[in-house]
């Protein structure tokens, strides 16, 4: 079984017991979190597509950290001018498990 879920702004292909990384979420860590914008729920041939959201659909997670993604290396360079500026960022991030899924 597997759904694709919208979480602040993105959409998720999710199962039971995956961990995904997600924008930061204003969660503490191992407190459940519950999401109700479920876009599909597929179980073998059984394919439930909402319109939008499919009704009574949710996903159920527990955050398990707060962290910081991978630095991204913003380089900015204009040539035979001598301008070179180099700048860094690191998006902070939520590391969820998927404990249940309930149509």
């Amino acid at each position: 079984m597997f759904a694709i879920v919208h979480i602040g702004g993105h959409q998720y292909k999710v199962a039971q017991n995956d961990v995904i990384f997600v924008d930061r979420q204003q969660n503490d860590v191992d407190e459940s979190v519950s999401f109700d914008k479920v876009l599909l729920v597929a179980d073998g041939d059984d394919l439930k597509v909402g319109t939008p959201v499919v009704e009574g659909a949710k996903i159920e997670a527990t955050v398990l950290d707060n962290l910081k993604a991978e630095k991204v290396i913003v380089f900015k360079k204009k040539r035979r001018k001598g301008y070179q500026k180099s700048n860094g960022h690191r998006q902070h991030i939520t590391q969820l498990r998927i404990d249940n899924i309930t149509v």
